[in-house]
């Protein structure tokens, strides 16, 4: 684990993205506007009333997290972890002097950064004029923390092993698509998961995708008792560890059969 040549990559790679800032700041306006209309859609609906125990302000607020939340958890080279084993790159990053792995994380951390630039105004503005209300407590934020980065890692992780598939098929792409439309329908995107019909409910306490966004602005918007915070995180730190452990089987197994021309 060359970690000095890592982190030179990761400062090239930010550098690099830098200079097309203004692609990547329409790339993120796209990712926003999917939030953007179910904030409004729920805020309306909520109107003076609530749903759910939820308020207009509230839903604002959560809309808003989730906008943040979902830009610094999404992970673009997911998308091309296939492509790199299939037409051969692969063998370009494999004879670094450093793990594949760099090679992700510095892209993931330039995006983060990049992304950052412009989701981080855009929601203030928003937040100006549309009135969030936040019940956000000091252990609240703290807990925040360790959620947002346990989130991160685990739809980085996720995603990477599904990705790496395309060691034995041609494409892996149909699967990230269907992780991401489990995303939208249980992870709390399309509305909140404690708004969700109650066997979905379940169903999305129990797999891994509502901690990949949905619990950290649960966590942070006030909506979580303690019995189930400490029952959240116990999930979260389960599917973390299955993703990790799945990550570096099927890498290891799938570079053995590893053959390529090119690159």
């Amino acid at each position: 684990m060359n970690h000095r040549g890592g982190w030179a990559l990761i400062k090239r790679t930010w550098s690099s993205w830098m200079q097309y800032r203004d692609f990547f700041f329409l790339l993120a306006f796209g990712w926003m506007v999917p939030p953007l209309i179910y904030l409004f859609v729920w805020s309306t609906a909520a109107g003076g009333k609530t749903i759910g125990g939820l308020g207009r302000g509230e839903f604002v607020a959560y809309y808003l997290a989730l906008i943040i939340v979902n830009q610094l958890t999404y992970s673009t080279n997911n998308w091309t972890v296939g492509d790199t084993i299939r037409i051969g790159r692969m063998n370009h990053l494999l004879l670094r002097p450093m793990s594949p792995i760099y090679d992700a994380l510095s892209q993931e951390l330039a995006g983060k950064v990049v992304f950052m630039v412009f989701v981080v105004p855009v929601t203030i503005v928003l937040a100006i004029f549309l009135q969030p209300e936040w019940h956000i407590t000091l252990p609240n934020a703290i807990a925040f923390i360790p959620a947002l980065v346990c989130a991160w890692a685990l739809r980085f992780l996720w995603g990477y092993w599904l990705a790496l598939l395309a060691f034995w098929t041609t494409r892996a792409d149909a699967l990230l698509a269907l992780q991401d439309s489990l995303i939208f329908l249980l992870a709390g995107q399309v509305a909140p998961t404690l708004l969700l019909p109650g066997a979905m409910q379940q169903i999305a306490n129990v797999l891994p995708f509502r901690y990949m966004i949905g619990f950290p602005i649960e966590v942070l918007t006030g909506q979580l008792g303690a019995s189930d915070l400490q029952l959240g995180f116990c999930f979260q730190f389960m599917w973390l560890g299955i993703a990790l452990a799945l990550f570096v089987g099927v890498w290891r197994t799938g570079l053995k059969r590893y053959e390529a021309i090119g690159g």
